[in-house]
């Protein structure tokens, strides 16, 4: 039997789910009596991963205001602080399975997709991927930022080819607001700081330089789908959290707490309110009117999400009676074109597959036989550790 997922039954039993038999169908077996070890099962059900890497975006001066409306991160700048709860995220990471993609429930497959990150975070979705070359030397990480700061950040400043947050926010409140060259510093500065928001490592303070070229025409940084390289990241943090030796999830956790809240509305800490954009912002400081809700368990989400009927999942989260349609802006509704597309997401080495093919019920769709899950090869593993001098424009072209 080939197997390519397992999930922890509430009675503890673990099971293999989507396996295929010698002739092709499609099984579910527990575990026992198949030769796995037997403490590598124990850690993955009992195992409690860290989620706490939730930043809330740095402030910035209204003065920037129509100049960060350029770039297309002015709706992700008004997301205000958004906690996570981690016994569901870990609930969630048991229901993912990285070789499809999605996330396995019992009335479907389900995921978060461009859709998502367009009303949740108000991120664009379209045009150019975000990548590029990426170089392992200081020096050209200094002369970098001394091209478009005019200011070169120093070797205490930096962690390898990541720049340290408090680099960016000791320069941004240096900058002097006076004129067009000083106020796109400024925004790029705040962009940079994003870094913790859309593409976060696990220790939240700095971020891989290789973001800054793409900065360097201000007006053609709106041309880069942003949100497309945040889904790569968050689809790289899920598949890596299922590893039995991960011990703690990084990534984009506002998009997926919030994606839970949306579409499992019975396991949101407050109600949604639908005349909210970006949607994230419906869960703002929630914790203020349910304290108590932070402190439910995993056993709690894994009972709920193994008992998940038919009605309970909002398959359209974004339709009428879930969101008001007047409140989502006219440039983030242009792109929904491509929302259901089946298509890679690419941030630089990272690269994942959205598989719409198989969530057609999100996007009001009947749903088929999906395609053979997409075999991205060594490049689904690749990470920036060590020397990496490469373009990854051409090592990810299609």
């Amino acid at each position: 039997m080939r197997v390519w997922g397992v999930s922890r039954r509430c009675d503890g039993v673990v099971e293999e789910i989507g396996g295929t038999d010698e002739g092709g169908r499609k099984s579910v077996a527990t575990i026992s009596g198949r030769g796995w070890d037997a403490n590598r099962w124990h850690r993955l059900a009992s195992r409690m991963l860290m989620c706490d890497h939730l930043h809330p975006p740095d402030p910035y001066n209204e003065i920037v205001e129509p100049h960060l409306r350029e770039t297309g991160f002015y709706y992700v700048s008004q997301i205000g602080v958004i906690k996570g709860q981690s016994a569901m995220i870990n609930a969630l990471i048991e229901r993912w399975r990285l070789e499809t993609h999605t996330f396995h429930f019992p009335v479907g497959e389900c995921a978060v997709t461009l859709e998502d990150v367009a009303l949740i975070l108000g991120l664009p979705t379209n045009s150019l991927p975000v990548t590029g070359p990426t170089m392992s030397s200081f020096e050209a990480l200094e002369a970098e930022c001394l091209h478009q700061f005019g200011i070169a950040s120093r070797k205490t400043d930096c962690r390898g080819s990541f720049i340290k947050l408090k680099w960016f926010r000791g320069l941004k409140d240096r900058i002097v607001l006076n004129d067009d060259v000083h106020i796109q510093m400024y925004v790029k500065c705040h962009i940079m700081l994003f870094g913790t928001v859309l593409f976060a490592d696990k220790s939240g303070t700095a971020v891989h330089w290789k973001f800054l070229p793409l900065l360097r025409n201000f007006g053609g940084i709106i041309q880069f789908s942003w949100g497309s390289a945040c889904l790569a990241h968050l689809y790289r943090s899920l598949c890596r959290a299922t590893r039995v030796d991960c011990k703690e999830m990084d990534g984009p956790l506002t998009l997926l707490v919030s994606w839970a809240w949306i579409r499992l509305p019975f396991l949101a800490p407050i109600p949604g309110n639908p005349v909210v954009f970006p949607v994230a912002n419906r869960w703002h400081n929630w914790d203020r009117q349910n304290y108590p809700y932070r402190y439910k368990t995993l056993a709690h989400y894994r009972r709920l999400l193994d008992g998940l009927q038919e009605g309970q999942f909002v398959w359209q989260a974004y339709g009428i009676g879930y969101i008001d349609p007047d409140v989502i802006p006219l440039a983030i509704r242009h792109n929904s074109v491509i929302w259901s597309a089946t298509v890679p997401l690419i941030s630089f080495e990272c690269i994942e597959w959205h598989a719409t093919d198989r969530v057609r019920r999100q996007f009001g769709l009947t749903q088929g036989v999906p395609a053979q899950g997409q075999d991205l090869g060594a490049s689904h593993g690749e990470v920036l550790t060590g020397p990496k001098n490469q373009d990854w424009a051409d090592t990810h072209s299609l």
